[in-house]
């Protein structure tokens, strides 16, 4: 569209504006977010509109028909083969057009706009025991249109087929504006119904005079996605043209509505989890398994599994769910097929449980996006997709054969990957023929394309000789339609195209997929990166300190677009858009712009860019997609990066000179603590939040009048050493939080960590010098640079973390262990300093000597027994903590404590400076409501609240009417008040060190 003139853009723009009541967007972000989808391919579109009825729907394409511009509809934009980008105007139907319209449990039927998400479906079928069938790993944030449109399957398609075995009848409108009600059967005519005069005989004569290439030119197999479904307008077929028009691919008609079957879920379902001993040896079996009618057969490899935790043994392992009327019926069915197969298996186990169930099943839906980072030659995978080594992509995504063919189709793909020189770890859905697949290629330069190309010619050729088809779920799209000729002969693809021009003739519905394709080696989305690695501040070591590279980690899979609440999420990522529901807020979305930024195409700017400001200016900065992406996208280091650039030399916002430089100011407010808070309670507070750029509907927090650092060195001044002096020395880390504005927590910690029979140290505040006095408390504390890194000021942060290096550096040499109080400063230091301070091998060895107040300990103090307490808690788990720490110590802890049931995901909203700056105030509030402040609302009178951070405690005080407090302030509490507790005693009683 670049030939277009400004003119014709702006006639365009005014033309859509008036014609279309939803949104209407030309501009750069829109546009940026909608370049890909979760395909290898980019396309850029002229503008974005967002339909609100089929009214608005009918309106864009008369406005677009009239200018000659093509459309695309899109839904959650993770179409892999490229369908869901385009170069003229993109139907977003995600924003409105997102209605169950009427579920009618008798019938189990449910009619639909295109937008609705899969799970929310689900959701409210699942109230009659109902369920929509096809089920693939997107569920979350997947839409019915889409799924529609790809002819989506699933892990459940074994046992109730694909999207196009659950569609009833479909409305939609072609590109001349024609409607269409397409269901089953046929007119007095003989014509398919629905269709209006100009089609209805069309497509009758198109069908009569190739009846014979249609009843023999396709191959029979489950999955068989590629091309149109032509053949189900046969009439031995009932005339099925909503089945035939599934998985066009929007390339035939726009979707407004479409009536689809539900099917009855069973009461109870069993896991049985098959070990074998390789791939092979799995893909043999799987089809053996299906004359048992389960649910699924899924299966997946060791290369691809993180941790074996919870699996059987084996290389390689088959999920297969089956169902029951109860509880016992479903495990006797698992565990009748875990005897019939005990053969060819390894070991296996069976799940009942829900939770488990769960969990297993996520490390299936997680390997779309874990498939795309490839363990490193040599190495070892990690759980992370952060540690993960090259990259992979998809393109080859989900071909399919007949099931009995997959064991011997696995064994040549593989040779053909050695051939190659690719490298791929296969899984999926092994029941039905298809599996999935990331592969190694080399998408940047021209011998690596080439080798891209080559290799898909024959893979393609392979295929076709085991009776497959090119695509067994997601379509064709850009990625595999040049090859349909292999597939079908060009007699079926001539008749395609003739299909393609009966319905758009104007070629206006997304030209270049399915029919007349684009080659599958243009419009990749890497060709306008930078060839060269950018300079930049952090060093980036899971991608070779390659910026470019980071960006190019989020592979479209949008489960940052998950607002799924309930036992399955307890994810963090991505706070910011479940509280919106904006692309632009979502992890893909910012990296979708950073993406555009570096391409420089259609977002100009650069580092100054806007556009990508913006979408940061909601980011957390909670960390939960380095954890909760499958593919380890660290959106919080990527905005530290941006706004380095982008304010480099430039005035800063006030908020990023009064937060982002909190450890300064606090320190200098220390001596003047009662003053202030004096202060802070009157009118002048309103001035001082407005010029430090400060939320005016948030308090400030009261300053803590002793400092935790003042009371630690006045005690050891007034007492001497502690009774346990001869215990295990431990640093503990006076982080800012703690020491100005929660020093109580640094007492309780000091108070359980000696009963644990730990000597806990504080560290001096400027660097040790051989034989020197004391330092003066005049001295700069030192910090873990959070502030300063969270608001971009990175080379404060890194001024600030070298000093932090140089004092506990020699401290730490003997295998000290560093206790952190506080999660976010103990995530910085875990994380944020080594990256900042990637030329500093002290830094690295600082991080790893890094320990929660659990993990501290569990790992220090193990026959320690804490008092019981017996009593349930409530609360969430720090987004830090969950992101880079993890919280399976805190969790036993308070096992071991008597502190009974779980916390919540998400994040508090607070998130450091962010809940406190001006214009963040209804997000932040927004994100609290997710999940924290209604279980704490929801907690009974005698439950334990929980907050280990001090902006979850923040946010409590201030939204809630309930206090958190940390972990170790309650266990403190147990213990008394006697501070002789734990230095001796019986052995086994409570605060009493054992061994």
């Amino acid at each position: 569209m670049a030939d277009r003139t400004e003119t014709e853009k702006r006639n365009l723009a005014e033309e859509l504006a008036a014609a279309v009541r939803g949104e209407v967007s030309f501009a750069a972000a829109d546009r940026a977010l909608v370049t890909m989808d979760a395909s290898n391919y980019r396309r850029v579109p002229m503008a974005v509109v967002a339909p609100r009825d089929a009214e608005d729907v009918a309106a864009a394409l008369r406005v677009c028909r009239e200018h000659a511009v093509p459309v695309v509809p899109r839904g959650g934009g993770t179409s892999i083969a490229g369908q869901a980008t385009g170069v003229g105007v993109v139907l977003d139907f995600t924003r409105h057009l997102n209605r169950i319209v009427s579920l009618d449990p008798a019938a189990r039927t449910a009619v639909v706009q295109p937008g609705v998400i899969l799970d929310d479906l689900r959701a409210a079928a699942g109230a009659h025991r109902l369920t929509f069938g096809p089920d693939p790993s997107t569920h979350s944030r997947c839409t019915l249109g889409g799924m529609i449109g790809n002819n989506s399957c699933g892990s459940h398609s074994v046992a109730w087929g694909t999207t196009a075995d659950s569609v009833r009848e479909l409305e939609l409108l072609t590109y001349g504006g024609e409607p269409v009600r397409a269901g089953r059967g046929t007119d007095p005519t003989g014509a398919p119904t629905g269709l209006p005069p100009r089609l209805r005989d069309g497509v009758k004569a198109l069908v009569d005079a190739e009846l014979a290439l249609l009843r023999t030119g396709y191959p029979d197999l489950p999955r068989r996605i590629s091309g149109y479904a032509l053949d189900a307008l046969l009439p031995e077929a009932g005339t099925d043209l909503a089945r035939a028009l599934t998985g066009s691919e929007g390339t035939l008609g726009v979707l407004t509505e479409a009536t689809v079957r539900l099917v009855e879920t069973p009461a109870a379902r069993a896991l049985a989890v098959l070990g074998y001993p390789d791939e092979s040896a799995a893909a043999e079996a799987a089809h053996t398994l299906l004359p048992r009618r389960p649910m699924t057969v899924e299966g997946m490899a060791a290369d691809l599994v993180g941790s074996a935790a919870g699996l059987p043994k084996g290389g390689a392992w088959l999920f297969v769910e089956m169902g029951g009327a109860s509880p016992g019926e479903a495990a006797a069915r698992a565990e009748a097929l875990c005897r019939a197969a005990a053969d060819g298996t390894t070991d296996h186990a069976l799940v009942t449980d829900p939770a488990g169930q769960r969990a297993l099943w996520r490390i299936r839906e997680d390997a779309s996006g874990a498939a795309s980072r490839l363990v490193d030659e040599g190495g070892t995978a990690r759980a992370s997709g952060a540690e993960r080594g090259g990259e992979a992509w998809p393109g080859w995504e989900d071909c399919a054969v007949p099931p009995a063919r997959l064991g011997p189709y696995l064994r040549d793909f593989r040779a053909l990957l050695a051939q190659h020189g690719l490298r791929g770890t296969p899984y999926g859905h092994f029941g039905d023929g298809c599996i999935h697949i990331r592969i190694d290629f080399d998408l940047l330069t021209a011998p690596g394309i080439r080798r891209f190309r080559e290799f898909s010619y024959d893979l393609g050729e392979l295929v076709v000789a085991h009776g497959g088809s090119l695509s067994g779920e997601h379509g064709d799209g850009q990625a595999r339609a040049e090859l349909l000729p292999k597939m079908y002969g060009p007699e079926l693809v001539g008749l395609f195209e003739r299909f393609k021009s009966l319905w758009d003739p104007a070629a206006g519905l997304n030209p270049g997929m399915l029919v007349r394709p684009a080659r599958l080696d243009e419009n990749l989305r890497f060709e306008p990166l930078p060839k060269r690695p950018v300079p930049v501040e952090f060093g980036y070591p899971h991608d070779h300190g390659d910026f470019s590279a980071a960006v190019r980690r989020c592979v479209g899979v949008a489960k940052c677009r998950n607002t799924t609440t309930g036992p399955a999420s307890a994810d963090v990522m991505c706070p910011s858009f479940r509280a919106t529901g904006e692309e632009q807020h979502s992890t893909r979305g910012r990296a979708r712009l950073l993406h555009e930024m570096l391409a420089g195409e259609v977002i100009t700017d650069g580092w100054q860019s806007p556009e990508v400001r913006d979408a940061l200016d909601l980011c957390l900065s909670c960390k939960g997609c380095r954890s909760d992406c499958p593919v380890g996208v660290d959106m919080a280091t990527y905005k530290a990066e941006f706004l380095h650039h982008h304010y480099e030399g430039r005035l800063r916002p006030a908020a990023h000179y009064s937060m982002g430089r909190l450890p300064q100011w606090l320190h200098a407010a220390a001596p003047l603590a009662p003053a202030l808070n004096a202060l802070a309670r009157t009118p002048l507070a309103a001035l001082g939040k407005r010029l430090g750029g400060i939320a005016p509907e948030r308090p400030i927090p009261t300053l803590a009048t002793e400092t935790f650092t003042h009371w630690w060195w006045h005690r050891r001044r007034t007492t001497g050493a502690p009774d346990s002096a001869s215990g295990r020395t431990v640093v503990l880390w006076p982080d800012t939080f703690t020491n100005h504005l929660s020093p109580q927590v640094g007492r309780a910690a000091v108070r359980v960590l000696e009963a644990a029979g730990l000597r806990p140290l504080l560290p001096p505040t400027a660097p040790l010098r051989t034989g020197a006095a004391p330092l003066p408390r005049r001295h700069r504390p030192l910090c873990c640079g959070l502030t300063y890194v969270s608001t971009g000021q990175l080379d404060q942060a890194r001024a600030v973390m070298r000093r932090t290096v140089d004092v506990l550096g020699p401290l730490l040499q003997d295998g000290r262990p560093l206790i952190v109080l506080e999660p976010s400063c103990a995530a910085a230091l875990r994380t944020d300093l080594p990256e900042l301070l990637s030329d500093d091998p002290r830094a690295a060895q600082l991080a790893t000597s890094v320990r929660t107040f659990a993990q501290a300990l569990e790992e220090l103090a193990p026959d320690w027994r804490p008092p019981h307490l017996d009593r349930p808690v409530a609360g969430q788990t720090h987004c830090h903590q969950h992101a880079v720490l993890g919280d399976a110590a805190d969790r036993r802890l308070r096992e071991r404590a008597g502190l009974t049931g779980s916390l919540t995901g998400g994040c508090c909203g607070l998130a450091g400076n962010f809940g406190f700056e001006r214009g963040h105030y209804e997000v932040s509030v927004a994100c609290a409501e997710d999940q924290l402040l209604p279980a704490v609302r929801e907690a009974t009178a005698d439950t334990e609240i929980l907050a280990d951070g001090f902006s979850c405690r923040t946010q409590l005080e201030q939204l809630g009417d309930r206090p958190g407090r940390h972990l170790a302030e309650v266990l403190a509490e147990a213990l008394g008040e006697d501070e002789s507790a734990g230095a001796g005693g019986p052995e086994g009683k409570p605060g009493v060190p054992r061994g």
